[in-house]
């Protein structure tokens, strides 16, 4: 009869172990997935039935533990390996952890605890602003050690580090890990500055510039920063128009036409030149063709073609956006210029291989301004010659009145004759004259004496008494044949100073003025 052997099975380290948990802090850039390597010894004897990673923290002085979040995988075993992994790793993440572990004899707590720190990456583009050309280098940093990371451009993988920048150049940039290009950092913006380039002068509306229409000439240019307004200039040769991007000339005229370009500046030099310059552009000012009203007009149309042109066919537009045939033949002859002939004209060559369409031609009747400035300069002659008229009656009537004003007096009739027929009175000359020698037919008091005028009028031949001639200014006595008529007035006038009065009444005895007659009407007494 054999002995049965009885055969033990030791695993290595159980056998002469001791209680105890070995692992390493461990620093993890957020989002990505880590394994954090763990060991773990216990005495010969037990077997392991359990284990777990849990949180420990410290919270108002109390030890409080809870449960790994459900991105912790455990991935170790129940005799000596107690390897955690975890999968995206978030902020929340970061502290401290513990190792527990039972047998079947007893259980076991790490003594230290595992410190999980939650990192970034930070990029860093220096210098952040250059001008082309300038050297630029691209830093990614952790504080978790050396990492593999790759480069980004606007999404874009960037081959190199350390570069010479360029216009292209500027955009955002940022660093990932590689493998785990899902691992990024923030991104940082590269500005790359430069001259004005691709400047470029502009003609709105485009097309034929035709005289006395308005065009815009505009400039722009590529740069970084943007061009402002005042960097923009125009030029006509080397002569300055304007600054600012655009300049309008409302009313083209032909001294308009020539060779026009701009320059654009932003204050940044590309190889010591701080402007870009556009290319010349030849504004060219046509006139549209013309004829005065009732003139004959003739409009050629000509073109070389193999084989040649066997007929020609012109046509107008008419106002329905129609084409109207006008004629036939090289020559469209008007004989004579009139308003319904004013439009748009066009021909077209015939050959035999094809047909072809002229450019189109403007065709205006000049307008006709002499009879606007015919009425215009005679509306203004006549508006002279009637303020002249109107200031020249003005002056005479102020002259009348002085005049009036010379020769009036104001008197009061006392006593006359009765009064007939105003077809018998006659025009008589009245002279004022002393006292002495007085009628013999009446006397008067010295009152009345020096307020009387004596009127003599010769009624009945009917005729103006002459002026007397004398210095002595006395009437002539009548003849005993004629039949005369007194007439007396009386002066109501103001006593004047002895002064005046000795100069008033030598006056009337000289007769010096034509102030002293006043003509009167007398009647005839039968």
């Amino acid at each position: 009869m054999k002995e049965s052997g009885i055969i033990l099975v030791f695993i290595s380290g159980v056998l002469s172990g001791d209680w105890g948990v070995t692992f390493e802090n461990q620093c993890a850039l957020e989002g990505t997935t880590v394994l954090v390597r763990c060991q773990y010894d216990y005495p010969l004897f037990h077997i392991v039935t359990s284990t777990r990673w849990f949180q420990a923290r410290w919270d108002s002085g109390r030890h409080i533990t809870s449960a790994t979040p459900h991105h912790f995988e455990y991935v170790g075993n129940s005799w000596k390996d107690c390897s955690l992994k975890i999968h995206n790793i978030k902020r929340a993440d970061e502290g401290h952890y513990r190792f527990r572990f039972v047998t079947t004899l007893r259980s076991w707590t790490s003594k230290n605890t595992l410190y999980l720190s939650v990192k970034g990456l930070t990029a860093a583009v220096e210098p952040s602003t250059v001008t082309e050309g300038q050297s630029v280098s691209l830093t990614c940093r952790t504080d978790c050690g050396m990492l593999l990371h790759v480069w980004y451009r606007d999404g874009k993988v960037v081959p190199h580090p350390v570069f010479q920048a360029s216009r292209k150049d500027s955009g955002r940039y940022y660093c990932a890990v590689l493998g785990q290009e899902k691992i990024k950092s923030a991104s940082v913006a590269l500005n790359v500055q430069y001259a004005p380039s691709n400047v470029v002068l502009s003609i709105t509306p485009p097309g034929d510039v035709i005289n006395g229409s308005a065009v815009t000439l505009g400039c722009s240019g590529d740069a970084n920063p943007p061009i402002p307004p005042t960097g923009y200039s125009l030029y006509k040769g080397n002569q300055l128009i304007s600054s600012g991007p655009s300049h309008t000339i409302s009313l083209l005229q032909p001294s308009h036409s020539g060779l026009y370009h701009c320059k654009a500046s932003n204050n940044i030099s590309l190889k010591g030149i701080t402007f870009g310059k556009s290319t010349e552009l030849n504004l060219d000012v046509q006139f549209l063709p013309s004829a005065a009203e009732g003139s004959r007009v003739n409009m050629m149309c000509s073109n070389t073609a193999n084989p040649a042109t066997h007929s020609y066919i012109w046509y107008k537009w008419t106002s329905s956006s129609s084409l109207l045939q006008v004629g036939a033949g090289q020559m469209l002859s008007l004989p004579a210029m009139e308003t319904p002939h004013t439009g748009i004209y066009l021909c077209q060559a015939w050959s035999q291989l094809e047909v072809i369409n002229s450019t189109k031609v403007l065709l205006l009747k000049e307008e006709n301004y002499s009879g606007h400035l015919s009425v215009r300069i005679l509306a203004g002659l006549g508006a002279c010659i009637f303020g002249i008229l109107v200031l020249a009656l003005l002056f005479l009537w102020k002259k009348q009145r002085k005049t009036e004003k010379k020769a009036m007096f104001t008197f009061q009739e006392v006593s006359s004759t009765a009064t007939e027929d105003q077809s018998n009175g006659i025009y008589a000359n009245i002279n004022f004259y002393t006292p002495s020698p007085q009628p013999p037919a009446r006397k008067y008091s010295k009152k009345q004496h020096e307020n009387v005028m004596h009127v003599y009028g010769h009624m009945k031949t009917r005729r103006q008494c002459s002026h007397p001639q004398s210095r002595n200014n006395h009437l002539s006595i009548p003849n005993e044949d004629d039949e005369v008529t007194y007439s007396t007035v009386t002066i109501d006038v103001k006593k004047p100073h002895s002064d005046e009065n000795r100069s008033q009444e030598s006056r009337f005895q000289m007769g010096e003025s034509a102030d002293s007659v006043i003509y009167s009407t007398v009647a005839n007494s039968s």
